[in-house]
């Protein structure tokens, strides 16, 4: 989708960062004395909130802006984390220690914020805001009782979630489950399959391996695993066709409560593994449908779901089309034999 000349982009919304967005980033060297910003920080809606805005459009202006605040540019405002409410559409689970976040934290305390966070306005709440991204800043400015640095948009839902994917695309830390975690919530939102692609970086093969598991494994599962990073998406496959094919489910989700403050997630998906291995059904038991003279006319596979009569035979064929004729009066006996229980 090629944008509107007319249309002013997010940096050139951002009163300090009107420079030309077409002209390279001056270097060091050549970057001119940065003007104060202009009072209006806020990004009209008509800048990046319309619905159907292309992924590409949306990248574009975050790599422009990145690159202009990484030359020295202003345009942010400071906000009180505590006006700061979580994205609605969470894309990280939590780690399995703060031992990094407080080595970050020690690192923000020392040197301060470097990059803004960006947040949207609240649709719902006014005079606050949402996050988009820089969580962990945001929660490192709140522990330290400081002000928060802050980019802010008008940003509708959809926009809102490809943003956040398009983010995390360059992250090299999130683990599998993580991933698919957000395209399902992307699906939630509405969001069309091109645009989860895109913002993922993935492909049609690998989207529909994600909602192999996702559509299978239930979100609060997942949440009481948490982001297993050394789990891939072989295992975590084979962890949902194991799901899908019993009803293991509370006795996965009594495990994973009992196991909550033990190990990290990559023992805890291990023990909800375990748990799901030893209750799977047992083999299908097949047995011989045998006639008066023990001649075999066939085979009866029953399971929990199912109950087949193949005929290996022409007399076992007309044994399977006798028995499908007497289902009505087997019904019959049936429900008589449950009404003198």
């Amino acid at each position: 989708m090629s944008k509107s000349p007319k249309r002013p982009s997010i940096i050139a919304s951002f009163g300090a960062l009107s420079a030309d967005i077409n002209a390279a980033a001056p270097t060091a060297a050549e970057q001119p004395p940065v003007a104060p910003p202009t009072p209006a920080s806020r990004v009209g809606a008509g800048v990046i909130g319309v619905a159907h805005r292309a992924i590409s459009d949306i990248r574009s202006e975050r790599d422009r802006l990145q690159a202009m605040l990484d030359s020295g540019g202003s345009g942010f405002v400071e906000i009180d984390p505590a006006l700061v409410d979580p994205s609605p559409f969470p894309d990280r689970l939590p780690d399995d220690s703060d031992a990094d976040y407080r080595q970050f934290r020690e690192s923000f305390a020392a040197e301060g914020q470097k990059v803004p966070i960006q947040v949207r306005t609240h649709p719902d709440a006014a005079g606050r805001y949402q996050v988009i991204y820089g969580h962990r800043r945001l929660r490192a400015a709140q522990d330290l009782g400081r002000k928060v640095r802050a980019l802010v948009f008008d940003m509708s839902d959809r926009d809102l979630v490809v943003s956040q994917g398009i983010e995390n695309a360059s992250r090299q830390d999130l683990s599998w489950i993580e991933r698919a975690l957000f395209a399902a919530r992307m699906e939630a939102a509405e969001i069309k399959p091109r645009d989860i692609k895109a913002a993922l970086s993935i492909d049609d093969a690998e989207l529909a391996k994600m909602r192999a598991v996702y559509r299978v494994v239930p979100v609060d599962v997942v949440e009481m695993i948490g982001r297993a990073p050394r789990i891939g998406r072989p295992r975590w496959g084979e962890f949902a066709k194991l799901l899908a094919g019993n009803q293991a489910l509370e006795t996965v989700r009594k495990t994973l409560s009992d196991a909550r403050d033990r190990g990290d997630s990559n023992d805890r998906f291990q023990l909800a593994l375990s748990a799901l291995v030893s209750v799977s059904p047992d083999p299908a038991e097949e047995v011989e449908v045998l006639d008066g003279s023990g001649v075999r006319l066939g085979r009866l596979r029953v399971t929990p779901k199912e109950l087949k009569l193949t005929a290996d035979t022409a007399r076992g064929a007309a044994f399977a089309a006798f028995v499908q004729g007497q289902l009505p009066a087997l019904m019959e006996r049936f429900e008589a034999l449950e009404q003198t229980k």
